[in-house]
């Protein structure tokens, strides 16, 4: 249970430290392929974790 606290705490402080403008803005620039790829790996990551917390 202890784990699973700590990993979630080091996920959450990992995206506080990444603003929704700057990814917003360098995907723009970007393009919109990679912001459909980056969008779809992030889904796939969210499942993944999900997934992994439930067993």
């Amino acid at each position: 249970m202890q784990n699973r606290v700590i990993k979630l705490s080091l996920f959450a402080m990992l995206l506080s430290l990444v603003t929704s403008c700057e990814v917003v803005g360098d995907i723009f620039k970007a393009g919109m392929w990679v912001g459909v790829i980056i969008v779809i790996a992030v889904v796939g990551l969210i499942i993944w974790l999900i997934s992994r917390f439930r067993k």
